[in-house]
């Protein structure tokens, strides 16, 4: 499965966003390092920023740079004018869909599509086609239009809304499957019942052959899969990180985040400054010892840090081990005393703890080296 990035583009459609052509350009050039498959970059239509942002990433990077365009003429010519690698076409199929926001039939629609399509590849682009809503359209239209489509390369089904869990994603992705296979499919998810992540690696394990990603979940409403998640998850529990550079994806996300002038909060996940810390007595003891018994997986495999933190909570038995480690005997004593220093003048990382409990007992009487 491959991952076609959004960040850019659906980042920059957050209430109160706008990325400048510079910050986009080195978001890009960062993520293509990292070996994402295609860089979504912005919607040319709406203006000169984004067309000169595809422009200079589709000249700079590797990976094929996506312009995104309604099934209008105007649409796919900025995009072309954008010299963007790639025109993702997008086209709702649902009937609430085709009725209250496009006002035409679905065949109306699937006819603004067909001349969409060749109408970007006329002019020398890559068409994809993005299927709006397409997770609360009957399975039989979907397939249809993959049918009658069988000359482009990805049809992405979209989850709009962010209205499906992974028992549903899985149901509709089986029904394309048995008729026309998973092999040109791409999916898009929304995080709105926060199950954006799980919902991609369900299609991952249904065959798709791409999902759209985001770092931090940037995107409209409550944001797309997170580029973190997808690849710390299928690392750990399929073996697969997409193509990507697994030591490079923590730097890298913090590198984009940076150049958009955004952040996320400590406690996200992967991302968070306060997910790979842990202060808890009973955990730090344990993990001196053997940092897996309180990790779902090494946060340095994927650029990330471990921080255990001494100081007001930590209990005996991490102090033991701080004690041992530097040819301390641990009698109770110690023990104690080692813990009224570390609560006075906690916290404090793993390698400093270890330097303020050797000078703790350096020149006492009770050091045992």
């Amino acid at each position: 499965m491959l991952l076609n990035d959004v960040t850019l583009r659906e980042g920059d459609q957050m209430p109160g966003r706008d990325y400048s052509v510079e910050a986009k350009v080195a978001a890009g050039k960062a993520l293509d390092d990292l070996g994402v498959g295609f860089v979504q970059a912005g919607f040319p239509v709406t203006g000169e920023k984004d067309r000169e942002a595809i422009r200079r990433l589709s000249a700079e990077t590797d990976a094929p740079t996506v312009a995104l365009a309604r099934s209008v003429a105007g649409d796919v010519d900025a995009a072309l004018d954008a010299e963007a690698d790639v025109v993702e076409v997008i086209i709702p199929l649902s009937e609430r869909q085709l009725e209250y926001a496009l006002g035409n039939s679905r065949e109306e629609a699937t006819a603004m599509a067909r001349e969409a399509v060749d109408r970007a590849v006329d002019g020398g682009a890559e068409a994809h086609v993005s299927l709006v809503d397409a997770f609360r359209t009957d399975p039989e239209h979907l397939v249809a239009f993959a049918e009658r489509f069988a000359d482009v390369p990805y049809i992405t089904l979209a989850d709009t809304v962010g209205a499906r869990a992974p028992p549903s994603v899985a149901s509709l992705l089986a029904d394309v499957e048995r008729a026309v296979g998973l092999d040109r499919i791409g999916v898009h998810f929304h995080d709105d019942v926060g199950l954006a992540t799980a919902n991609a690696l369900t299609a991952y394990q249904a065959g798709v052959a791409r999902a759209d990603v985001s770092v931090a979940s940037l995107g409209e409403r409550a944001g797309n899969p997170a580029l973190e998640e997808v690849v710390v998850a299928g690392a750990t529990e399929y073996g697969s990180s997409f193509g990507v550079d697994e030591r490079r994806l923590v730097p890298t996300c913090e590198a984009v985040l940076d150049h958009l002038g955004e952040s996320v909060e400590p406690r996200k996940g992967i991302l968070g400054e306060e997910v790979t810390e842990h202060e808890s007595g009973i955990h730090t003891a344990a993990m001196l010892r053997e940092p897996s018994v309180f990790e779902p997986f090494d946060p340095a495999e994927f650029g990330g840090e471990r921080r255990l933190l001494f100081g007001r909570g930590t209990g005996r038995s991490a102090a033991r081990v701080l004690l041992e480690r530097v040819g301390v005997e641990p009698t109770p004593d110690h023990v104690e005393t080692l813990l009224d220093a570390l609560a006075r003048e906690g916290p404090m990382g793993t390698d400093e703890a270890l330097a303020f409990t050797d000078a703790q007992f350096a020149d006492t009487e009770f050091t045992d080296r």
